[in-house]
């Protein structure tokens, strides 16, 4: 089981709700309005190309390595789009003013690698910005029948090749790469409604997704699916994740 481009899209756009609030905080703190080129590193189906541009109107430049999210991508007009590994990066030296990235560091092989990219492709003084990168070590589930999701998820992304510890060590990468006046934070949760249905369905979308990469479907699946409903409708679900971010500055 795995998920169509628009399933992706869908996730994408959730993950961008979530961390909105990060958005609005940091944006103004780095003059994201005045930038003139910015470069969204793992930028996946173009989920925050349209807040980007009612934001900024720097020349937005889109890489993932994922040529069908690019496809959906390119649906966005005045958007520069490039296939390419983070890893290796087909940019220039210096020419971005800010280069960010959105829950992508858990999924390369070498973090520290794609940072000095992120570093390397960013002008003095410029700005580099990891979004999101979530800890799912720390990963809160309740009520406490469902906690099997959470350990089931995180050794289907370790066999995957992601590392679900990012998160806590996203600091480190940030200073080991020689960035500047580095801050790290973590994104608050606040709840206060059942998921719209989308939303929902789009969450166990990709739970389901991930135990099909390593493990043949628990004969309780089912019934861990209807508990976590019950719990949405009836206000005991907790579910969370701590999602860091960090920003620092190039020398």
């Amino acid at each position: 089981m795995t998920l169509t481009p628009q399933e992706w899209h869908t996730r994408f756009r959730q993950q961008a709700q979530w961390t909105r609030s990060l958005r609005d905080y940091i944006f103004p703190r780095i003059g994201f309005d005045s930038a003139r080129r910015i470069l969204d590193l793992g930028c996946g189906t173009g989920a925050l190309f349209d807040e980007f541009q009612s934001q900024s109107a720097a020349s937005i430049v889109g890489l993932d390595i994922q040529r069908d999210h690019l496809r959906l991508a390119s649906a966005h007009r005045n958007v520069f789009l490039t296939e390419g590994d983070a890893h290796q990066m087909p940019c220039a030296s210096g020419v971005f003013d800010i280069t960010l990235c959105h829950f992508l560091l858990l999924w390369v092989h070498n973090p520290v690698q794609v940072l000095n990219e992120m570093a390397r492709v960013t002008r003095p003084g410029g700005t580099v910005l990891a979004l999101a990168e979530p800890d799912y070590g720390g990963r809160i589930d309740y009520p406490p029948k469902l906690a099997p999701l959470g350990k089931w998820q995180t050794a289907s992304l370790q066999a995957q090749g992601a590392d679900p510890l990012t998160g806590r060590k996203l600091s480190g990468y940030f200073h080991q790469v020689g960035l500047k006046n580095v801050e790290t934070g973590v994104l608050g949760g606040q709840w206060s409604n059942t998921p719209i249905p989308e939303d929902w369905r789009s969450e166990w979308a990709v739970l389901e997704a991930d135990f099909a990469q390593t493990f043949k479907f628990a004969e309780n699946l089912d019934v861990l699916k209807k508990l976590d409903a019950q719990a949405w409708q009836n206000g005991q679900r907790v579910l969370f994740v701590p999602t860091f971010y960090a920003v620092g500055w190039v020398d």
